[in-house]
C-alpha cells in the first residue's frame, strides 16, 4: 500500500481538504455535539452549546496567510475579522476572542506590534473583548514568520440561528458585494506582481451585513466565502441543503481589476477568497428589499445572483454570459495556498 502525504491542496479549502477531514478526523469521532447544539455533523463554520433558549456559539481558525502584510490588511486584521465573520454568519452576536500567536525566532518586533495593533483595532471597532491568549516562539526556520489561531465566542437565540443546511427551493441567492478581491490580491503578490493602488483585500467584518439580514428577515442560509470563494461556499450550501443552485454569470459583481488579474493568472474569480462578503439564501419576496437595504448601507455592489431549485441535489450550475450552462464544481488543487 502506497503512503499518502499532505499537500498544500489539503489546506486550500476545496475538495481535497473536505475529503481529508471526513476520512481522517470526523469519521473517527463519536461524540460530535453537546446536547442539541450544532456540532460536527452540521459542519458549519461555527459550533454551538445550548443553554436553554440561547446557544453559546464557538468558532476557531488558524491564519497562515502569505504575505503577512498586504494591501487592505495584515495577518492580524485578517485573524480577528475572519473569526468575527464566522460567528456573524450563523446569526450570533460576537462577544469575545481568545488568540494564540506562534512567532519565529528573529521576527522583527515592530512588525509584531503592527499585527497586534491591527487585531486590537478591529476588536475595539466591533466592541469585542480579547479575553485571553497564548504566545510561543519557534526556532528560526521551524515556522514561517508567524501563525495566529483565534477562537471566537458569541450568543444566538435558537430561533435566530442560520445554518448552511437551511436553503429552500424558491430562495434567491444574494451576494453582498464584489467577489474575489482578497484572493486576487494575495495570488498576485505570491506571483511577484506589484498590485499597490490596483488591488486591495476586502478584509472587513460582516456584522453590519448580517444586522441588515436580520432586520429584513427571511434569510435561510448565510456564508462568508473565504477559501474556495463563492464556488466552494455555494457548493457547501447546495450539498447540505440538498438543493440545486442556478447562478447567472452576468449578475455576479466582479471588479474590473480582479477580472484583469484573474485573466493574467489563469484563475476563475468564483474560486478566489473574499474576506468581507456574505452569500445569502433569502426568501424570494425579501430579496429585492435586502439588496436595496444593503446598497443603502454602502454595499453598492450587492446583487441577486441566482436562485435555489429542486432537482440535482448538491449541484451549482451557472448560466453563462454567452447563453450556455456550466457546472460550478468544488475547487480542486492548490488554487491559492496560504490565502488566509
Amino acid at each position: 500500500m502506497s503512503r499518502e502525504y499532505i499537500t498544500l491542496a489539503h489546506g486550500a479549502g476545496g475538495k481535497e481538504m473536505s475529503e481529508l477531514i471526513e476520512r481522517t478526523i470526523i469519521s473517527r469521532i463519536k461524540n460530535r455535539k453537546v446536547d442539541q447544539g450544532v456540532g460536527l455533523d452540521e459542519r458549519d463554520d461555527s459550533a454551538t452549546i445550548p443553554l436553554g433558549d440561547m446557544h453559546v456559539v464557538i468558532t476557531t481558525d488558524s491564519y497562515t496567510v502569505n504575505p503577512i502584510f498586504f494591501p487592505g490588511g495584515n495577518i492580524g486584521k485578517l485573524a480577528i475579522t475572519g473569526t468575527i465573520n464566522d460567528l456573524a454568519v450563523i446569526g450570533a452576536k460576537p462577544l469575545a476572542i481568545v488568540d494564540a500567536l506562534i512567532v519565529e525566532e528573529g521576527f522583527p518586533l515592530d512588525r509584531l506590534e503592527k499585527i497586534i495593533k491591527a487585531m486590537i483595532e478591529v476588536a475595539e471597532q466591533e466592541d469585542i473583548a480579547i479575553i485571553g491568549g497564548d504566545f510561543k516562539v519557534m526556532p528560526k526556520g521551524a515556522i514561517d514568520k508567524i501563525v495566529i489561531t483565534t477562537t471566537g465566542i458569541g450568543l444566538v437565540k435558537k430561533e435566530n440561528m442560520i445554518l448552511d443546511s437551511g436553503l429552500k427551493p424558491g430562495d434567491k441567492i444574494v451576494v453582498s458585494g464584489t467577489i474575489g478581491e482578497h484572493g486576487a490580491t494575495i495570488l498576485a503578490l505570491q506571483s511577484g506582481i506589484d498590485v499597490e493602488g490596483e488591488l486591495s483585500s476586502d478584509c472587513a467584518p460582516v456584522t453590519k451585513i448580517m444586522e441588515i439580514c436580520r432586520k429584513i428577515g427571511g434569510v435561510h442560509a448565510a456564508k462568508d466565502p473565504t477559501r474556495g470563494g463563492i464556488a466552494m461556499a455555494l457548493n457547501e450550501l447546495a450539498r447540505k441543503s440538498k438543493v440545486m443552485i442556478i447562478l447567472e454569470e452576468e449578475k455576479i459583481p466582479i471588479r474590473e481589476e480582479v477580472r484583469t488579474y484573474c485573466e493574467m493568472l489563469g484563475i476563475d474569480p468564483l474560486y478566489l477568497a473574499c474576506e468581507g462578503r456574505v452569500v445569502v439564501g433569502v426568501k424570494a419576496e425579501k430579496a429585492e428589499e435586502l439588496v436595496k437595504e444593503l446598497r443603502k448601507a454602502g454595499y453598492e455592489e450587492a446583487n441577486i445572483i441566482g436562485e435555489v431549485k429542486e432537482g440535482r441535489e448538491g449541484y451549482v450550475l451557472m448560466k453563462t454570459i454567452v447563453g450556455g450552462i456550466r457546472i460550478v464544481e468544488m475547487p480542486i488543487g492548490e488554487i491559492v495556498p496560504r490565502i488566509c
